[in-house]
């Protein structure tokens, strides 16, 4: 039996949707803000609610717990080995309580975020308008945290402070356009880290909110089992080339500076309040 139309469209549609995540997941130019759009534009309803558009995100999650699993492994087995011989200086040690305290804000400022915000304040906050002006206030953060850190300290000099800067840097993430990364390697920078050091540290500091942010907004899902094979296309696509990312913006900080990404966003917001100065997008 051959494939009715519509399906064969919700896979493809889930399939370049799972592109647009995987690739502006890590970079700091916000997935969200670029999935929201996309969808706004192209007037993909189903695929563009919002469970849909977060669950997708587990494909990231994957991509991040393979590619930094030596990472992961040696943090968890070397935090674990530093909390039986009472060593509080061991490295790995600093850095599995950093990730911890820099986890707190961000999940106690979700939960404000979707219990004591009206929903139609999220709504607004969800919107065109929100999401262009904070891709260029983002842009401005990012080119000043370029300008004036110093990128001197590797993943080796993380202190529980850095943990604990990074993780309120994140909590600018629950606003639509900030960027999760865009928001914690913005932070890393101002504290000094080296530029591939502050992708590095945002990725694995990010991975619990992000993990716990996927599976409590994906809920949802059990409501629409119908988009169950669109659901997996999507989470593959993102896991892909959410890899694929990942390892090209560590090579790419190793060389270069992050200024690409804040003309790429300053030019982001300004075409975004052009759209919808022109009536292509609505600010809501």
């Amino acid at each position: 039996m051959s494939e009715s139309p519509g399906l064969i469209v919700s896979l493809l549609q889930a399939l370049v949707l799972g592109l647009v995540q995987g690739i502006t997941e890590f970079l700091p130019i916000s997935s969200t803000a670029h999935l929201l759009i996309w969808t706004k534009v192209f007037h993909w309803q189903m695929l563009g609610e919002k469970y849909f558009v977060d669950a997708i995100q587990f494909g990231s999650v994957i991509a991040v717990v393979l590619y930094f699993r030596r990472d992961i492994q040696a943090i968890l087995i070397g935090s674990w080995q530093a909390y039986q011989a009472k060593n509080w200086h061991r490295e790995e040690w600093k850095i599995f309580l950093g990730i911890v305290i820099g986890t707190v804000p961000a999940l106690a400022g979700g939960m404000i975020y979707k219990i004591f915000l009206p929903e139609a304040t999220q709504t607004i906050l969800e919107g065109a308008m929100v999401i262009s002006v904070m891709s260029i206030v983002m842009a401005l953060l990012l080119g000043l945290a370029e300008t004036f850190g110093q990128h001197k300290r590797d993943f080796n000099q993380l202190t529980l402070q850095d943990g604990l800067g990074v993780g309120l840097g994140q909590m600018l993430a629950l606003i639509p356009g900030a960027s999760r990364s865009g928001s914690t390697i913005t932070t890393a920078l101002f504290l000094g880290l080296k530029r591939d050091t502050a992708a590095r540290f945002s990725f694995l500091l990010g991975l619990p909110t992000l993990t716990l942010a996927t599976l409590y907004q994906s809920l949802e899902i059990v409501h629409h089992l119908n988009a169950l094979p669109a659901l997996l296309i999507g989470i593959t696509s993102t896991f892909i080339f959410s890899y694929l990312s990942i390892a090209w913006l560590l090579q790419y900080l190793r060389r270069q500076s992050a200024w690409i990404f804040v003309w790429y966003r300053l030019g982001f917001g300004l075409a975004l309040i052009s759209a919808i100065g022109a009536g292509v997008i609505s600010m809501t």
